[in-house]
């Protein structure tokens, strides 16, 4: 459990780091954003693909 607990803290600190930097995390191109007069709709596709690629290799170095 404290093993989690780490490595989620260092998680949500290097995704602060990033987004203080610049690193455009949810806006990345392949993204499906619909505009239309009565509201809009964003579906971040491209960016749960990156975030579940990170943390598969994330889990992976965790297991050994």
């Amino acid at each position: 459990m404290a093993r989690f607990l780490i490595l989620g803290g260092v998680v949500l600190i290097v995704a602060g780091l990033m987004l203080k930097v610049g690193v455009p995390l949810g806006r990345l191109p392949g993204d499906i954003t619909i505009r239309r007069s009565g509201g809009s709709f964003y579906f971040p596709v491209v960016t749960c693909i990156v975030v579940s690629i990170v943390l598969s290799i994330l889990a992976s170095f965790l297991r050994r």
